[in-house]
């Protein structure tokens, strides 16, 4: 378990940011924010890995989808009536983990 000790929140009575409280701070934690997200940050050849399994699924759903149009499509244009509003879902399912995925590439960018 890791150790909690009170420490002023920066120097004198009022803090870093103005408010006069104490903090509670982990022991061995970064203290600042923009330690974190260094820490957070990945290499260029992590980035680069990270990228290239996002492309790829992100082509293998593009794929999943242009099938999907395909077989809806051709089950619509054969008289099955019920076919249209699941692979509207399903596509919609698909559209929202893409936009999930570029999502996360901003956010990985930042």
């Amino acid at each position: 378990m890791s150790e909690v000790r009170e420490a002023s929140a920066g120097t004198g009575a009022q803090g870093r940011e103005g408010g006069g409280g104490r903090a509670l701070e982990t022991l061995g934690a970064p203290r600042h924010a923009t330690d974190r997200e260094a820490e957070q940050r990945f290499s260029r050849a992590q980035r680069t890995t990270i990228l290239s399994g996002i492309v790829s699924l992100v082509a293998l759903i593009v794929v999943l989808q242009l099938w999907l149009l395909t077989a809806t499509m051709n089950a619509y244009l054969g008289g099955e009536l019920g076919v249209a509003a699941p692979a509207a879902a399903a596509s919609l399912v698909c559209f929202l983990l893409v936009l999930g995925l570029l999502r996360y590439v901003y956010r990985l960018e930042r």
